[in-house]
Order: C-alpha cells, then sequence, then structure tokens
C-alpha cells in the first residue's frame, strides 16, 4: 500500500505539471488540440464530408465546418449505434451516454469514446484529486473513501459486432474506471449501478455508513437525499457522527448557492471543504482551482477546442463564434466544443462567463434555454438561483428546490413570474419572503428590475409553498430518479409548473 500511494503521488505531481504547463501556454495547447482532432478525425464520414484534411488552422475550421446541435448529429450518432466505424470518430462507438439535460422526457444519446474516457473524463477526476490536494497538504482523503452516486445503465444490443453499452455518463464512467482507481471509492459497482433510485439509497446508506468516508462526489440534490437519508436513520446532528474523517464535496452539475445552506446545517463543526467541477455529459471542461474563489479554470488540455457564441447571438440560426483569445471577462457566451467523442463545433447550451484571462477561469452561468424571457426581463437561471438563495438567508428559510414560470393575466392584464418552491425549513410570512425575492431580482438583473419599476410591464412575484418530497415525487412519476436528471429551474413555459401544481392544489400556500 506504500508503494501504491508513492507511485500515486508522483503521478499527481505530474498531473500538476500539466496543468501549470496549460495555464502558461493556453493558446497553444488550445492550437494543438485542434491539430490532434483534426488528424484524427479526418478520415471519419463526418470529417471527409467537410474536408478536414483541408483545415490547416481555427480560421479554416470555422468557416468549412458548420455550428450544429444535437438534431443536426442525430442521423450520424444512429449509423454509429447500428455498429458502423469511423462515423463521427475513429473507430466504433461502444458507449453511449444518456442527456436530457434537465428532465426533458426525450433522451440525448451523446457518443463517449474511449478517448474521450481516458484523456478527458478520467484526467478530469485526476486534476480534481490533484488540484485539492495541492490546496490542502495535510489532507487525509486518501486514506479513505470517496462516495460517488452512479447513474442509471442499460445494455443495448447493437448491429455490429458487439453491443454497445448506454447510461449516464457517471455509470459510464465508474463501469470502465481502471481496477485501481475503483479502490477508492464506494460503494461497488453492483449497488452504484442499480437503477432502481431508493433500493440504491437505502443500499448505499447500510454499506457506507461503516466505512471510512473522507469525501462525496455528485450532483448536490442526489447527494443531499443521501445525506438526509442517512440522518432520518441514523438520528445524527453533525455528518460527522457517521463519516468523521469526512473532509470535501465536489459538485456539479447544477449551481450549489441553494443547496449550500441544506449541507451546512447537516456540518455542525462548519469544516467541509467545497470544490466546484464542471463535468458535463460531452466532457469534463473546468475545476476550482483556488480556495478562495469558486471559479474554475478552463481545462484546456482534455482533447477538447473551445469556441464561444457571445451572448447577443444566443438565438441566431447561424451563430458567429469567437476564439478564446477573444473573449472578454464579464460578458456570457454559450459553449460551442469539438471533442475527442466526435463531437464537432457542438452547442453544448450551456453559458458561462469568464472572470479571468490569465489564467482563464470562469462561471457558470447556466443555460442558454433556461432563460426567462416572457416579458422583456432577460433573467438567467443563475441571477434566479442567486436571487433565491439571498432571500432564504435573509429570511431563515432552508429550500430543497424551486421552479419558475410565466404567468398570464387574461383580457390584457400584467403578467408575472410563479415561483414554486418546496422549502425544508418555510419562512415565517410567505408574502415577506416573495418581497424580498422581488427586491433581490431587481439588485441581480436590470432588465427586470426596469420591467418591474412602477409595476410596469411585470406585477410582483406569486411564490407558491409546495410540501416536501415534491419535486422528488414528481421526478419518480417520470421514472427520473438518481443519476444525473436535474430540476428545470426556468421556463418559457408553463408545462413543468401546471403538473406540480395541479397535482398538489388543496395543499398549497400562496404569498
Amino acid at each position: 500500500m506504500e508503494l501504491f500511494n508513492r507511485l500515486g503521488n508522483q503521478y499527481l505531481k505530474r498531473r500538476l505539471s500539466d496543468v501549470d504547463k496549460m495555464k502558461e501556454n493556453p493558446l497553444r495547447t488550445q492550437a494543438k488540440v485542434l491539430e490532434d482532432l483534426l488528424e484524427k478525425g479526418k478520415r471519419t464520414a463526418y470529417g471527409q464530408k467537410y474536408g478536414f484534411s483541408g483545415i490547416s488552422n481555427p480560421s479554416d475550421f470555422k468557416e468549412k465546418v458548420p455550428v450544429v446541435n444535437y438534431n443536426d448529429l442525430t442521423s450520424y450518432i444512429e449509423r454509429a449505434m447500428q455498429g458502423e466505424k469511423n462515423v463521427l470518430w475513429p473507430g466504433r462507438m461502444e458507449n453511449f451516454a444518456k442527456s436530457s439535460g434537465t428532465t426533458d422526457s426525450r433522451s440525448k444519446l451523446i457518443p463517449v469514446s474511449e478517448e474521450g474516457l481516458k484523456n478527458c473524463h478520467y484526467l478530469g477526476g485526476r486534476d480534481m484529486l490533484a488540484i485539492y490536494l495541492r490546496n490542502n497538504p495535510h489532507s487525509k482523503l486518501i486514506s479513505g473513501k470517496n462516495i460517488s452516486i452512479g447513474g442509471s445503465q442499460e445494455g443495448s444490443p447493437g448491429i455490429g459486432e458487439k453491443h454497445y453499452y448506454t447510461g449516464n455518463i457517471s455509470a459510464i464512467v465508474m463501469k470502465n474506471l481502471p481496477f485501481w482507481a475503483q479502490l477508492g471509492r464506494t460503494p461497488g459497482l453492483k449497488v452504484a449501478l442499480m437503477n432502481d433510485w431508493e433500493k440504491k439509497l437505502q443500499a448505499i446508506t447500510e454499506i457506507t455508513s461503516r466505512q471510512k468516508i473522507t469525501s462525496l462526489a455528485g450532483s448536490p440534490m442526489w447527494i443531499l437525499l443521501l445525506l438526509q437519508h442517512i440522518q432520518k436513520e441514523q438520528k445524527f446532528k453533525d455528518v460527522r457522527e457517521v463519516w468523521p474523517h469526512l473532509e470535501v464535496f465536489f459538485h456539479g452539475s447544477v449551481s450549489f448557492a441553494p443547496y449550500k445552506p441544506l449541507f451546512e446545517e447537516l456540518d455542525g463543526s462548519g469544516s467541509l471543504r467545497y470544490q466546484e467541477i464542471y463535468n458535463a455529459t460531452e466532457g469534463f471542461f473546468g475545476i476550482q482551482d483556488l480556495t478562495d474563489d469558486t471559479s474554475m479554470l478552463l481545462m484546456l488540455n482534455y482533447g477538447v477546442f473551445y469556441e464561444f457564441i457571445p451572448e447577443e447571438n444566443f438565438s441566431d440560426e447561424f451563430p458567429e463564434t469567437v476564439a478564446l483569445s477573444e473573449v472578454k471577462t464579464g460578458r456570457k457566451y454559450s459553449l460551442v466544443i469539438s471533442t475527442n467523442s466526435g463531437l464537432w463545433r457542438y452547442k453544448i447550451g450551456d453559458s458561462i462567463k469568464f472572470t479571468s484571462l490569465d489564467p482563464f477561469r470562469f462561471k457558470i452561468m447556466g443555460r442558454t434555454k433556461h432563460c426567462l424571457n416572457v416579458f422583456g426581463e432577460d433573467l438567467f437561471s443563475e441571477q434566479g438561483e442567486a436571487a433565491i438563495a439571498k432571500t432564504c438567508k435573509r429570511t431563515g428559510a432552508l429550500m430543497n428546490n424551486f421552479t419558475v414560470a410565466p404567468f398570464f393575466y387574461s383580457q390584457g392584464e400584467k403578467g408575472y413570474h410563479e415561483w414554486v418552491v418546496e422549502f425544508r425549513k418555510s419562512p415565517d410570512r410567505l408574502e415577506e419572503f416573495a418581497g424580498i425575492l422581488d427586491e433581490e431580482l431587481c439588485a441581480l438583473n436590470d432588465d427586470y428590475r426596469q420591467k418591474r419599476k412602477a409595476d410596469t410591464a411585470i406585477d410582483k412575484p406569486v411564490v407558491r409553498e409546495v410540501p416536501e418530497g415534491t419535486f422528488y415525487q414528481w421526478l419518480k412519476s417520470k421514472e427520473k430518479l438518481g443519476g444525473q436528471h436535474k430540476i428545470p429551474t426556468m421556463s418559457n413555459n408553463r408545462q413543468f409548473v401546471e403538473e406540480i401544481l395541479n397535482s398538489l392544489k388543496p395543499c398549497l400556500k400562496k404569498s
């Protein structure tokens, strides 16, 4: 074991050296990534169609290859799933990650190559660990295990020589981890990849409550549900009564701001550390590398080439992109990626904002489509998440989940935003909560403030409280428990909100 730890430490030092080189030469690093991607992609069906062999620089790439979304790639993905080789990436694709972004009913199937696993997803996990240990030199992290909750899995027969495998990206990553990496995580694959979330939750509780746990990793909502389940069974006030050596929660997938107070409630000593990562189905893109700044370092050496659509062009049918060398701090950009799993100039649907250009650090702003803009308010999901988190802090409330949608009055009267909120600890006065929420939204978004001024275009928001467990039961009814499924926090239509409200009309509280 001592030899194993020594070799592991040497490897992590090499990873830190690579991260530092990337930070010193970001543009050169990205140029090399694009060169390698084009060389490997030029003999694929996609590369031949768009002339990859004749592309020698980013300008040619931008001119000859279109920016696409998932629907544009569907026919290629279907060909790859039928066993055809060299469609989007060299060889036969054997893994396809299910991704719906939030809880949309139609799942996307994102190709995941062996190279994408090894040189993107796995490197991200290793660099996350290396950076954490550099920032916390006295850490005992590797003396215990990490709890990571895998998504659902599904083996599917392909038409080619082999079967292909579909599941959440976490399931694909876990299933393919090398043996030595499996030693540091818990529960075992048999439990981690169970499809029945409630049985999985009980099994994880029984197994991990007897183990030395030093870290947690995953989506805040699902890790929180695990902690609350263990708290209910173990009757603890501080999570360290169960796991005395717990150090850190590595979190990603959704904004942490609304969930942090709930974690702090379970962390009696207040010593739990947090490190944010950006690990999407399509790749591993960012890692928080500073302890006093939640911005993430853009990882430029994972076989992903980045381009950026400025906010004013988000809705363009054929959007213009800017290069990494052209981005500015304080502006929103939609990510466009080309990856070592065969996604080429692909709009991932997430928006970011750079906080630093030396090195390139950023914060996730949310999904580009998760923006309320019915009344011209242009309210993004991250602003709604920040506003309700601040409102909870000011009122002493604790919130589990929320969603918001527009409401239209009849006969030409003004509309408003309807917030459906599930509290863990309700505010004393819901009307006061709604008023403070309105204040925070005005402070965060000028367009919203102008529309709200003197009730010009939008009436004051309405907050409807729903019982604890409402969102969980909705996910269960849609067979969306576990994995990487997310609650849609904002929508320009009322489908999700109406489904929730119609099931709970007798017990709603309204501000």
